[in-house]
């Protein structure tokens, strides 16, 4: 089933990232931990996420306010794995945050 955005205004963390396929132990677990929590946060509206043939990851997050991103990304099991990411699983990743006023597109078979 596809992903429906929220109806602007809303922000968008964008993160792309490289896995350093080397030191993988413990990720999947956390991934999937992670991945729960974040849906629990007051504020998250959805998630979207690709991966290209060369395992470079697209994941967008979708947050009804900045303050919701603050929350998320200072809770503790959180900043646990940010911390093991940085020391262990990623090769490299970059984030972006963007509050989107507008939003339009066309779905042929809508």
């Amino acid at each position: 089933m596809p992903f429906t955005r929220p109806e602007p205004p809303y922000y968008a963390v964008i993160i792309t990232s490289a896995l350093d396929a080397d030191h993988l132990d413990g990720y999947a677990e956390m991934d999937a931990r992670m991945a729960e929590l974040g849906r629990a946060q007051p504020g998250y509206l959805g998630r979207e996420s690709r991966t290209d043939a060369g395992g470079r990851e697209l994941t967008v997050l979708y947050y009804r306010d900045a303050e919701s991103i603050t929350a998320w990304q200072q809770h503790p099991e959180h900043l646990e794995a940010q911390r093991r990411g940085r020391e262990q699983w990623y090769a490299n990743y970059h984030i972006e945050v963007a509050k989107v006023e507008r939003a339009y597109g066309f779905d042929r078979h809508a």
